[in-house]
């Protein structure tokens, strides 16, 4: 495959005897799981092992994503889909809104305070609820929470690979 890849979950586990996989999501859209939907598998993030699956039924069950594809009618068949990533193709990618990103847009990003001092890098995004919180891993000390609302966020530059934040009080802490 000429296109580049991009994750929208991982393989947690099967569930059940039926052929569905526990899938931790990695994206915000919804419809990469809807019925009909191409995705791509592979076993690590180098992509050596690609494998085709259309998706057959998505639920949701105790916050996971719930999936089973076409041609996998039981375990045995999605049993080696376990510890692997779904991704989407490029050309699969929507148009955002201003001031929204794909998340491989923010992983990796440098994070600098508004003072110009460098905090650290983005180096995952979580999804509890009503905004995403980028989790920063700084030098010689533990990773913070920024939460991605405006007040904190300042300015997103993905060419650039930088955030700025303006931090409240005790977020650094």
């Amino acid at each position: 495959m000429n296109e580049q890849l991009y994750n929208v979950g991982q393989v947690i586990n099967t569930h059940g005897i039926k052929g569905e996989v526990k899938v931790r999501r990695i994206t915000d859209f919804d419809e990469r799981f809807q019925p009909g939907q191409l995705l791509y598998w592979v076993r690590d993030e180098q992509e050596h092992d690609l494998e085709e699956l259309v998706v057959k039924t998505h639920r949701m069950h105790k916050g996971f994503d719930l999936i089973s594809f076409e041609d996998h009618a039981s375990i045995n068949e999605v049993e080696k889909y376990r510890d692997g990533f779904l991704k989407v193709s490029e050309s699969e990618q929507l148009p955002l809104a201003e001031h929204e990103f794909y998340f491989h847009e923010i992983i990796g990003c440098k994070v600098y305070l508004t003072t110009g001092e460098a905090l650290g890098e983005v180096k995952e995004i979580l999804t509890p609820g009503a905004n995403d919180v980028w989790v920063v891993a700084r030098q010689h000390q533990k990773d913070v929470l920024i939460p991605y609302i405006e007040e904190i966020v300042k300015d997103v530059n993905v060419e650039e690979q930088t955030v700025i934040i303006d931090p409240i009080e005790g977020l650094l802490d």
